[in-house]
């Protein structure tokens, strides 16, 4: 009698969706989603709520087309249709729009997730500060509420706490206090915005306070990083780890990927995900 060997299927991966807007020159934004979770080993999907392609001609302005509500719509039911219990995790980027980020919480709202992982994108790099306070306040509404873990940065986190941020001693008082409002774990980034020679970011659950902290890299942020660190928080959660593990995880792999930093023509580089590879 003749055996067949049967070689064992490896475990499914991890899933994780990520709602995002597309960034064209490939630094930030889904692109940089999908390739931060398949670095981690994690098998991304994403509903794009956007297209954002910077202008050569126009010293990389931004150029803004929104997806419409009925495609996202329909985008949303084909995934949550295709893994109704598999996928447990989500990351949400940049919405774009007050209407957007209502579709995108309507549809969170129908499902059942372990994890809601909020880069609470207030303004694209290069954009002024209040661009458009009618989206800025729908996040607010909307998402943050559904949020498990959010990771603002320097703006982003003076904006939901209402504070000022200028010492690691403020950045610990402000995602205290966005953690009181919302529920969820808070990595507050300070990145190159504070005075001294480390890149600071502070992980909050209400249980526990720490204080990431590595040597500054250059003398300007990096386009991506923001969205691969929530990106890997995403990915690590997604696999099974605790909050304040992933934090610590997407801390190491954004340093990592700075130090791997891609430049072009953009007067910023991009980050790269493979950088813990390198």
């Amino acid at each position: 009698m003749t055996h067949t060997q049967h070689t064992p299927r490896a475990a499914s991966p991890a899933l994780a969706l990520t709602v995002a807007g597309s960034e064209a020159t490939g630094g930030a934004g889904a692109q940089a989603d999908l390739k931060t979770l398949q670095e981690l080993g994690v098998f991304g999907i994403v509903s794009l709520t956007c297209i954002v392609s910077f202008d050569p001609a126009a010293d990389w302005d931004h150029r803004f087309f929104a997806v419409p509500q009925d495609v996202q719509r329909a985008q949303l039911e084909a995934i949550l249709g295709d893994y109704p219990d598999a996928l447990r995790t989500v990351k949400l980027g940049m919405q774009g729009s007050p209407e957007t980020i209502r579709t995108t919480a309507e549809a969170l709202r129908g499902h059942t997730w372990d994890h809601v992982v909020l880069d609470p994108v207030l303004i694209c790099k290069g954009q002024e500060p209040g661009h458009a306070l009618d989206t800025d306040q729908a996040l607010k509404a909307e998402l943050l509420p559904l949020a498990t873990f959010t990771t603002p940065n320097h703006f982003e986190t003076e904006q939901l706490s209402g504070m000022s941020v200028e010492t690691v001693g403020d950045l610990i008082a402000a995602a205290q206090r966005i953690h009181e409002i919302s529920g969820a774990a808070v990595l507050a980034k300070g990145g190159m915005h504070l005075e001294g020679p480390d890149a600071v970011d502070v992980f909050v659950d209400g249980d526990t306070v720490e204080v990431l902290s590595e040597p500054k890299i250059g003398e300007s942020g990096v386009s991506g990083a923001g969205c691969s660190l929530a990106a890997a928080v995403t990915a690590e959660l997604a696999k099974g780890a605790t909050p304040l593990e992933a934090a610590r995880r997407a801390k190491e792999f954004v340093t990592a990927g700075i130090h791997q930093a891609v430049s072009g023509q953009t007067p910023f580089a991009a980050l790269w995900q493979g950088g813990l590879r390198a």
